[in-house]
């Protein structure tokens, strides 16, 4: 008989793309998702897996390339975010027609934040596209969602990990995923390393990020237009953005898990991947793999003894 789980996915920008090895793993070694919850990217991986697609959404984002990434980007000058992002979820939408969130295959939880009157909120109902768009809502990247008097952002800010929300059945296990693992990211220019063959010498420059395609460059100008004007300032904002944010998360995170143990808990390293690095798909889904395969092996031991 299959052992049956309840999994909390967490948030962490691309490195949530770590999830689906992680479940594909799961249910390779004969567990069964009776009940999933998710914030941030781990919305968007836990409700596709309950709508039964998760396997389309694999097999588009593993073959984004960097400028594939970058022309899913929509600029905004709204004060209260760099990007709508409403271009990437029309294209989810075309590949994934909504669904409502009863009308899934198990129970799902998506977890956000409503900054307007302080408090976590918990979609259990309703369109699965808006509960993602709220709870994805990185502050100062992604403009807020509103709805009435509430104005959602991303759920990390209170609940990186929602283990917390999640639906038990009787003999079922708590499996949570932590996508900041020891320290937060550093920022390193040399973190693509992977990508070029025969790691190969690249010619290094400090004053202007390399322009893949004008997509990249349009991004990049628009940036310029929001934040001071040096190239230099630009990467410390959105670096210490990057850093500050990742802090915060790595320590509520480790507070959720020690209110509410699970019996096993894969780790995700805080720096396998920056926010928007989903090119590294393949590279992050064979490092969820790995890492579920070294939590479920460490759990079976401890079971043994």
């Amino acid at each position: 008989m299959k052992q049956k789980i309840a999994l909390a996915l967490g948030s962490g920008g691309a490195r949530g793309l770590a999830h689906i090895g992680v479940i594909e793993e799961l249910e390779k070694q004969n567990f069964e998702i009776t009940s999933i919850s998710g914030c941030s990217m781990g919305t968007l991986i836990a409700g596709f897996y309950a709508m039964g697609k998760l396997n389309v959404y694999k097999e588009w984002v593993s073959t984004l390339r960097k400028r594939d990434v970058y022309s899913l980007m929509d600029i905004t000058l709204s004060q209260n975010g760099l990007l709508k992002g409403e271009r990437v979820f029309n294209k989810m939408k075309e590949m994934i027609p909504d669904m409502l969130i009863e009308d899934m295959n198990i129970p799902f939880a998506a977890v956000a934040t409503d900054i307007n009157n302080q408090e976590e909120v918990v979609f259990t109902s309703g369109s699965f596209y808006t509960a993602a768009r709220a709870s994805i809502a990185i502050p100062a990247i992604f403009t807020p969602f509103t709805s009435g008097n509430k104005i959602f952002v991303d759920g990390g800010l209170l609940n990186p990990v929602p283990v917390n929300h999640l639906k038990r059945t009787d003999g079922d296990l708590l499996v949570a995923v932590n996508l900041y693992d020891t320290q937060p990211p550093t920022e390193n220019p040399d973190n693509d390393k992977k990508e070029n063959p025969g790691n190969k010498p690249e010619k290094q420059n400090s004053q202007k990020p390399m322009h893949v395609n004008s997509s990249i460059e349009y991004l990049q100008n628009k940036i310029r237009e929001l934040l001071p004007k040096s190239d230099n300032k630009i990467q410390g904002h959105l670096n210490l953005l990057q850093l500050t944010s990742s802090m915060m998360l790595t320590r509520i995170s480790n507070l959720q898990l020690e209110l509410n143990k699970p019996d096993i808990l894969i780790s995700i390293p805080a720096d396998a991947a920056k926010t928007f690095e989903f090119y590294k798909a393949n590279q992050l889904i064979k490092e969820g793999t790995e890492k579920a395969q070294e939590a479920i092996n460490a759990y079976k031991n401890r079971q043994k003894s």
